[in-house]
């Protein structure tokens, strides 16, 4: 799985942050980023949720 955050969308609430740190960060901006596009086997659950929970619908997955 990759994945990453649209930043025009992300505004920066940090839920994905939240429940999936090792995937996810927020920059110098205070916005999400993938830290890697691939998400590790043992992260996809994890990565799941976050999608499921960003409000602005800004985390993409491939």
């Amino acid at each position: 799985m990759k994945v990453w955050v649209d930043s025009d969308r992300c505004r920066g609430h940090g839920v994905c942050v939240a429940l999936c740190p090792d995937v996810f960060e927020l920059n110098d901006d205070g916005y999400a980023e993938a830290r890697n596009p691939v998400v590790p086997s043992e992260y996809i659950d994890a990565v799941v949720d976050a999608v499921d929970a960003c409000p602005e619908h800004a985390i993409v997955t491939e």
